[in-house]
């Protein structure tokens, strides 16, 4: 970093007085911070680095104080460094501000491979930490395993599910599987049944391995009952809201079986919680039925969930989760993403793969098309739909995509203006709500006209059902559930 850029970084700093994702300051204009520990961890551990400012003082309105002694500071920040494993290289900038010094260190990011950078004092667990937002955290011991499992090659899926034998495992789809394999390999198809399969992974020790079970197993839950998908179709747009009679899911299951079942069973799942937009026509006068969510798309998100989840013990408690709500649909799935991988890579570039013998299985038995091509599908087909991008998150120890309708998709619901629905097929209060929304209203409006105590009642017996058939429109599209939101009759 150039003098330059260090004074420009202050500014900024001072223009919106806080700390970021990669800025820690520390005002040292009595000494050398003793604990930076925390903040040398997480940086080394982020894809970004960051860097810590010395001289600023935020608790006096992000003031520049200076440092005490600028070759003292330097030495002493250098000697923590070095107490790191691995050492932390830091890069000093120094800049004069008000006649005042003010010293930088970037502090590099570390390699994953590398990863965790901790505290020798502490060791591994006690002394990895994580950057959220502007503050150091702990790292969890899940998140200290997943990097010592990328650099140490671990293989959970290859773990033996001791109590199972292959006994266990439907054999006719052994039979397929195996049969799908010796094709065209000639000198696989001279061996047993048995050998191949544990020459793929499948069975190890006479007992099937995870992989096995959860691709072949007659009911793989007896011995892995978390691995499987919880699916929940929710009445509002967030967790804990209630419908009218106070129920809190329209929809809840759990689906479990193979990899193969529980995406059968997702993908019925979402069908059946679908709403439908029928529209009229105009030309034709034919009825045209869309669903909400591209089915294919569902399917690869769903499918990728499946083979890239994390497998290992500190996962293994975790369902999948699939959340559908008024608003969009949501796949939360136990582990982040594995290796170099990030977010903005994906389907981009070729990712390490977490669990190669489940993902070779599910393209072998024309499960999966061409690999690493599902997130592109997933882009293609939401595009196609006139849908938002989807949205891909990492977060701690869980990656999360969700599919969210537009504005006008979420305020149609079923129907549309030009479904012909008769203001005769509705209920005298719906009627009655048409014409008093003739300008916008707000909710507690609505609610006082129609003379109900309960806005939420009203709101869901009487004017929710009309947004959902595009009989009224909302103020603020973009934000469905905003205090601010009004409504007013669609024309």
């Amino acid at each position: 970093m150039l003098e330059t850029e260090l004074i420009q970084l202050v500014k900024k700093i001072q223009l919106h007085h806080a700390e970021s994702q990669i800025i820690e300051l520390k005002a040292a204009a009595q000494g050398c911070p003793t604990r930076l520990y925390d903040t040398l961890s997480s940086f080394s551990n982020q894809d970004d680095g960051g860097i810590i400012v010395f001289g600023v003082d935020e608790r006096r309105d992000y003031e520049v104080v200076g440092v005490y002694d600028v070759q003292d500071l330097m030495k002493h920040v250098v000697e923590q460094c070095n107490q790191m494993h691995p050492k932390v290289r830091a890069v000093f900038t120094v800049c004069r501000i008000d006649d005042r010094n003010v010293v930088s260190a970037e502090i590099p990011a570390l390699d994953i491979a590398d990863r965790p950078c901790f505290y020798e004092g502490r060791g591994r667990y006690r002394g990895s930490y994580v950057r959220v937002g502007d503050a150091d955290e702990p790292m969890t011991e899940y998140e200290v395993y997943s990097y010592e499992a990328f650099r140490r090659k671990y293989e959970d899926e290859l773990r033996a599910v001791d109590r199972a034998t292959v006994a266990d495992l439907d054999s006719d789809q052994l039979l397929r599987y195996t049969l799908a394999l010796k094709d065209g390999r000639p000198n696989l198809a001279r061996m047993d049944q048995q050998r191949v399969l544990e020459l793929m992974s499948i069975v190890k020790d006479n007992h099937p391995t995870l992989a096995g079970m959860m691709l072949f197993g007659l009911y793989p839950q007896a011995f892995l009952p978390q691995v499987s998908i919880v699916a929940t179709r929710l009445p509002g747009t967030t967790a804990g809201e209630c419908d009218v009679e106070g129920a809190r899911f329209v929809d809840n299951m759990r689906i479990e079986g193979t990899l193969f079942e529980q995406l059968q069973g997702t993908l019925a799942f979402v069908r059946r919680n679908m709403r439908t937009k029928t529209i009229i026509d105009t030309v034709s006068g034919n009825r045209v039925d869309h669903e909400e969510y591209p089915i294919e798309a569902v399917r690869e998100l769903v499918l990728n969930a499946l083979i890239h989840r994390d497998y290992s013990i500190h996962t293994q408690g975790m369902p999948i989760q699939v959340q559908m709500f008024s608003d969009r649909l949501v796949i939360t799935n136990p582990g982040g993403l594995y290796g170099r991988l990030t977010v903005d890579q994906l389907g981009r570039v070729q990712p390490d793969t977490r669990n190669p013998v489940i993902a070779t299985a599910m393209e072998l038995l024309k499960q999966t098309e061409n690999r690493y091509s599902g997130i592109p599908t997933v882009r293609r087909l939401v595009a196609e739909a006139g849908m938002p991008e989807p949205e891909f998150e990492n977060r701690r120890g869980e990656f999360r995509v969700t599919l969210r309708l537009n504005a006008q998709d979420h305020a149609d619901g079923k129907e549309s203006p030009q479904s012909n629905v008769r203001r005769s097929d509705l209920e005298p209060k719906q009627r009655d709500v048409l014409d008093f929304c003739s300008e916008p209203r707000t909710r507690s409006q609505i609610a006082e006209h129609l003379g109900i105590v309960s806005t939420a009642y009203a709101m869901n017996r009487y004017v929710y059902p009309l947004v959902e058939r595009g009989l009224l429109e909302l103020g603020i599209p973009d934000k469905p559930a905003s205090r601010r939101q009004t409504y007013r009759t669609a024309e």
